[in-house]
């Protein structure tokens, strides 16, 4: 099957890019308690597609690329599972923020090494991705989402199991 590799990365980049900013607005609602329900799907939905899509570039060896997005589809499932199936319940209220936001972060880290990969500026800091400013870049991603998806977490108050007839 021939695939238009230009065409899939631009898709890929354009639901990546998407799935970034809903996941931003998530996690605002995450930390002030406001539901977003159709930004939640959007997020969701378009890091599961990012994720997904990542897959039908070819590729004959399992890449770091790879194991990023079976851990995104895996922490995806369990977000899923907690809004739609368990509905926020009890523990799942924290552990569905705490997946959104672990799921954004791995999404945020994909783009920080794109970014170091793919804009000259920024790759002539860090060419080999193991110089400083990359690790500086990528620390300092890592504890904001640390940081905030504690809060998130937090702020979750647990929610009786809506009844359903």
């Amino acid at each position: 099957m021939f695939l238009d590799l230009a065409a899939l990365t631009l898709v890929h980049v354009l639901i990546s890019l998407a799935g970034i900013a809903s996941g931003l607005v998530v996690l605002y609602g995450l930390l002030t308690g406001k539901r977003m329900d159709g930004w939640n799907l959007t997020f969701l939905t378009t890091t599961v597609a990012t994720s997904a899509s990542g897959f039908l570039f070819p590729f004959f060896t399992l890449l770091p690329s790879h194991i990023t997005g079976i851990i995104s589809l895996i922490v995806l499932s369990i977000a899923i599972l907690a809004r739609y199936r368990q509905r926020l319940a009890g523990a799942w209220g924290p552990i569905y923020a705490a997946t959104a936001v672990l799921a954004l972060y791995l999404n945020v880290f994909v783009l920080v090494v794109q970014l170091f990969l793919k804009v000259p500026a920024i790759n002539a800091l860090a060419p080999t991705q193991t110089e400083a400013p990359f690790a500086a870049a990528q620390g300092i991603a890592f504890l904001a989402f640390v940081a905030a998806g504690y809060a998130a977490a937090s702020r979750q108050r647990p929610m009786r199991r809506a009844q359903t007839a």
